[in-house]
């Protein structure tokens, strides 16, 4: 998962080129983030950045009376290092445990 939305398929394709990897399964990887699992998955990526950096009140305060661009970023701000943080960290354990299963499953069933 990447913080950069706009960008998945772009960069997920470009690793799988530089590296030599398979695009078809880049492509399905990209894709496990869509607008129902977004959310939870992004949420629990801040959940766990936060426990990271010791935060304890994560939750902001919106004015939903008075929002606008300029007090939505003041307001978002504080999430943004337990965001990069913790959905890098989710990422990276998801792409680890990932792999060690499917390799194990693949090695199991090779005929």
């Amino acid at each position: 998962m990447s913080p950069l939305i706009g960008l998945h398929t772009v960069l997920g394709l470009l690793v799988a080129w530089v590296f030599k990897l398979n695009k078809f399964v880049s492509i399905v990887g990209i894709y496990v983030t869509n607008p129902w699992t977004i959310v939870p998955i992004y949420s629990f990526g801040i959940w766990i950045g936060a426990k990271l950096l010791a935060i304890d009140d994560i939750i902001p305060d919106i004015d939903w009376a008075h929002l606008s661009m300029q007090e939505l970023l003041h307001t978002m701000g504080p999430l943004l290092k337990p965001f990069f943080l913790g959905t890098t960290v989710l990422g990276t354990v998801s792409a680890l445990l990932s792999y060690f299963i499917i390799y194990r499953t693949l090695k199991k069933n090779r005929v």
